[in-house]
């Protein structure tokens, strides 16, 4: 009796952003590894995020489709996976080491060979943290952490199985102290710190550990450097050291700041503000005050209720331009990473307290700066308020983050002389500039929504008692 092998191909699918292409970060699976719907198998590189992606099928690794810092293209194949009882599944296991066995005999010989791809009813979410279907499009249903224990290392958490592999353990080696044979983080600790049994044979080469981005680009720009040392450059008539590609987050920040300054007619209105009354209230509200930011945002909130054309977008529907409006807001802030700026998007912040939006700005800025936040947490913006002034400096030119109508900024606050009811006073200033796309409101509406915001950093306690 002969089986025929099934393969199963995994497509890399369009990771919620409109993308054609990803840069692959690392593997997180080697070839002859066995692997369980939803576990991770890669990390790539969007416009906007560091993103695992989880496999839709069960079965053994045949075929990696590319490797550390290509670019792939979405819609091509990014994994092969052997199903679960196909010969090429135990092919693969035997030349990896792992035992060979032979076929089930509900198989029949009839069994043709086929090739599989992950399908909406398969898998149809493929980012961690939205799951998959409980059944795979074989009719197969997810096997329990029981069965799963007896046919491979069963590792859950994507954090345990970063852990092993930046210490190059072999979770084949591990026994999982957990229910049913589940590896836990406490079993990787140990066996860090515990020198190979001398009886068991030579393990297979684990993978790299995988490099943070920031330290990827600055070892690029010193290899490239080498690469090119001594290379005259033609307009400048200085020596070229380095010559590093635009990718991923960066080309799409590029592409984006182009497309803003070329299609948005923008102007700016700035006013300076004295926000030594929201310090006061701030102060007086204790530990557990919101920050400076949260009240801008809960001010800015209401302000576009007032002025809502400034929470629209200009767009092109069959070669009409039409301007677009919500029933809500979806408010982005732009956060400095070791990545470069990213605008997370609190959505609908519409009648949220100052609070409500201090903990949820605070909770989406942690996990932009870490890698974590989602493609659709990055996304979906219809206003954006960049807070600069973190940064050290007054005002800005700031550039509108397309498609939207206009952007914030909020420089830093700082002890000025201003007059107050007639006496020079020192006051606690800062200056609000409003870029505003010209298309869709008049210089009025700016103004009107501007002076609005600044009058309720102003007189904080008088506008909140009415929100």
């Amino acid at each position: 009796m002969s089986v025929q092998t099934t393969e199963q191909v995994f497509l890399l699918p369009d990771l919620g952003e409109g993308l054609v292409e990803v840069e692959l970060l690392t593997w997180l699976v080697a070839v002859g590894e066995r692997v369980e719907v939803d576990q991770p198998i890669a990390e790539v590189e969007t416009a906007k995020s560091v993103v695992e992606v989880p496999s839709p099928f069960e079965g053994t690794v045949t075929t990696l489709h590319g490797a550390q810092g290509d670019v792939m293209e979405v819609g091509k194949p990014l994994i092969t996976i052997a199903a679960p009882g196909s010969e090429g599944e135990f092919e693969v296991e035997a030349e990896h080491g792992a035992p060979a066995t032979s076929a089930p005999e509900h198989l029949s010989e009839s069994t043709s060979a086929e090739t599989q791809q992950a399908k909406p009813e398969g898998s149809g979410n493929v980012l961690i943290g939205y799951g998959t279907s409980e059944t795979l499009g074989t009719g197969r249903r997810r096997p329990s952490l029981a069965t799963a224990a007896h046919t491979a290392p069963l590792v859950i958490s994507p954090v345990v199985r970063k852990l092993a592999n930046d210490h190059g353990i072999a979770l084949a080696d591990i026994h999982g102290s957990g229910e049913d044979g589940l590896i836990l983080r406490t079993d990787v600790v140990a066996a860090i710190g515990s020198p190979p049994p001398r009886d068991v044979p030579e393990a297979r080469e684990a993978p790299e550990p995988r490099e943070a981005p920031e330290v990827r680009e600055v070892r690029e720009v010193r290899e490239g450097a080498a690469e090119v040392s001594g290379v005259v450059h033609q307009r400048t008539g200085l020596s070229v050291t380095a010559r590093v590609p635009l990718s991923g987050m960066k080309k799409a920040a590029a592409a984006s700041l182009l497309r803003s300054r070329r299609e948005i007619p923008e102007a700016t209105v700035w006013v300076d503000v004295d926000a030594t009354a929201l310090l006061e209230m701030r102060a007086g509200l204790g530990e557990r005050a919101p920050g400076v930011l949260a009240f801008v945002s809960r001010f800015v909130a209401a302000g576009l209720a007032n002025f809502p054309e400034l929470n629209m977008s200009l767009e092109n529907h069959d070669g009409t331009d039409e301007l677009v409006a919500f029933d809500g807001i979806n408010l982005g802030f732009a956060v400095q990473t070791q990545r470069g700026l990213m605008v997370p998007v609190l959505r609908n912040a519409q009648g949220r307290t100052a609070r409500e939006l201090h903990g949820a700005i605070a909770e989406l800025a942690a996990a932009a700066r870490a890698g974590r936040a989602s493609p659709a947490e990055l996304s979906g913006g219809t206003f954006t308020i960049n807070n600069y002034g973190v940064l050290g400096v007054d005002g800005s030119a700031v550039i509108i983050n397309y498609p939207e109508a206009a952007m914030l900024g909020l420089g830093r606050i700082i002890d000025k002389p201003w007059v107050v009811d007639g006496e020079l006073r020192v006051r606690k200033m800062t200056e609000l500039t409003l870029a505003f796309d010209h298309r869709v409101c008049d210089g009025a509406v700016a103004a009107g929504f501007l002076r609005f915001v600044a009058d309720a950093m102003e007189n904080p306690a008088g506008v909140l008692a009415d929100l």
